[in-house]
């Protein structure tokens, strides 16, 4: 059962069903307009960074692929760039007339997205945009606006605690990962004035190499170091790297008095969030980006183009993306029940032993 409170839609005029077939550029790829039978790749980018890649959207793309009655093939990199290329390969060798990725890097994505084009096979970014790359639509969340919610989000959380004079700290996403870049620039927008005005301080700025947790935590144990264990808030980028802050806190005594932001509102945040760990995360609704961008491949498989009425900004590029952007939601313990309630998350998967009681509390049924 899907809640009003999570209805999430589109930034801009796109809403799914709605989408406006156009007629093709005389440059665009084929796709299924070509005579192949319609068949769509999907690759994805790894498993480690974050659950949702395996848990919703392979899921989700699959469900809408299936329900169309269109072939799909869809693998996980695994974070391998060497892999993601071959399996790229593979995927146009046998026969795909659309290629959806996830890149790792910019780089490797659009040599992919490049060598795609060139034999014809349609191709869209998902998720991240790929910069200088030559996908024909780009469908996403607006990040610009999930790191606005996560920085709304510590000083709500901040606020609360009554902490004077706060301390930062930032766990940024991986350097190589537009999406990060974006996620920054929101939460700079509500930081950056309380650093200025010397309200809050900055005790550490750091990216994390491809979103490693591992690293996440060594870097965090450095930051909590450097500063004496004088930091009073956490900005991490997602809930992966969230975690691995927190896992240093629990050693150093700290969590529960430190606010912790995330991102993806995986089962284990909500659970660091119910057992007050966590200050909050920001939930995407990731089958309506799955359905959002099925739709746009499904129309691309079929020798269709569809106008999404926005585009985003590729500066490498300097082409503006046909894009579908959609809107995100920050997640609190008062509304963690939402994202189950959206069928995201199960209860099984968040209400297990000690947090049973928690979600019992939170209102979770």
């Amino acid at each position: 059962m899907r809640k009003g409170f999570l209805a999430i839609g589109a930034v801009g005029v796109l809403a799914l069903g709605s989408l406006t077939a156009c007629g093709d550029d005389s440059g665009d790829q084929a796709g299924g307009g070509s005579g192949k039978t319609p068949k769509i790749g999907v690759i994805l980018p790894d498993s480690s960074s974050s659950v949702r890649w395996e848990s919703a959207d392979r899921r989700f793309l699959k469900e809408a692929f299936d329900a169309a009655g269109v072939l799909s093939d869809i693998q996980n990199a695994q974070g391998d760039k060497n892999a993601f290329q071959t399996i790229a390969d593979q995927m146009i060798t046998n026969g795909v007339t659309v290629l959806m990725i996830v890149n790792l890097d910019s780089g490797t994505g659009k040599a992919v997205l490049d060598k795609a084009k060139s034999q014809g096979v349609a191709t869209i970014d998902y998720d991240r945009l790929t910069l200088g790359g030559s996908a024909q639509y780009y469908v996403s969340f607006d990040n610009v606006a999930v790191g606005k919610l996560q920085g709304e989000g510590l000083v709500k959380c901040l606020t609360d605690a009554k902490v004077e004079k706060p301390a930062i700290a930032y766990l940024n996403g991986s350097p190589t990962d537009n999406n990060a870049t974006l996620f920054k620039e929101g939460y700079d927008s509500v930081l950056k004035p309380k650093f200025d005005s010397g309200e809050y301080t900055k005790a550490a700025d750091d990216s994390v190499p491809d979103w490693d947790n591992t690293q996440a935590a060594t870097i965090f144990e450095q930051q909590l170091t450097k500063t004496g264990g004088k930091i009073d808030g956490v900005l991490s980028a997602n809930d992966g790297l969230g975690n691995a802050a927190i896992s240093v806190l629990k050693k150093n005594n700290l969590n529960g008095k430190v606010p912790v932001t995330g991102q993806d509102a995986d089962p284990q945040a909500l659970q660091n969030i119910l057992a007050g760990d966590q200050c909050m995360t920001v939930y995407k609704a990731v089958k309506k980006e799955a359905d959002a961008a099925a739709e746009l491949a499904i129309a691309l498989a079929k020798g269709e183009r569809k106008e999404t009425g926005q585009t985003v900004r590729d500066p490498e590029g300097n082409r503006d993306v046909p894009a579908v952007l959609l809107t995100p939601a920050a997640i609190y313990k008062e509304n963690v029940k939402d994202v189950i309630a959206d069928g995201y998350v199960t209860k099984e998967q968040v209400c297990t032993g000690d947090y049973a009681k928690l979600c019992t509390d939170a209102g979770i049924s």
